[in-house]
């Protein structure tokens, strides 16, 4: 994942361990004190929310242990796509568009974050200024053509 994924993963998680359990087990605790807990939807209702939020801090927990965290700003990669690169294409209508190739957990496509096991990234993963791209698409085959390969 980039440096900036992982950022963002890191707040997260900082925000579900500061803000979110704390706030449930004080749900917990003021539904406990409403009495008959196998009637009580509120206390069902936060503990299923935590269950959630502790599945989801392992989840995070585990993907920046296991993470490669990559700044693009270091990549050496001579002008070609690589993981991290923010490539400017145009398709055969001339519209232009710009993506950055990042890691799954922060592809975002109207922020201009693709994943790099999309279709697109894969096509374009490899390849330099200049050349041209086809890509499969649900919509049928696209082609671009590499205007700019950045690392920022």
């Amino acid at each position: 994942m980039t440096k900036r994924g992982a950022e963002l993963l890191r707040e997260e998680l900082q925000r579900l361990k500061g803000v979110e359990r704390p706030a449930l087990s004080k749900a917990i605790g003021e539904a406990r004190s409403h009495g008959d807990l196998s009637e009580n939807a509120e206390y069902d209702a936060a503990r299923e929310r935590q269950g959630f939020v502790e599945a989801r801090i392992k989840d995070i927990e585990a993907k920046l242990a296991n993470a490669q965290v990559i700044d693009p700003k270091l990549v050496d990669a001579e002008g070609r796509c690589v993981f991290g690169a923010t490539v400017e294409v145009e398709d055969e209508a001339g519209e232009k568009s710009t993506w950055q190739i990042v890691g799954e957990d922060e592809a975002d496509i109207k922020e201009g974050r693709i994943a790099v096991s999309s279709p697109i990234a894969r096509a374009l993963i490899g390849k330099e200024s200049g050349e041209r791209v086809e890509v499969q698409t649900p919509g049928g085959v696209k082609r671009y053509e590499i205007l700019d390969v950045r690392y920022e």
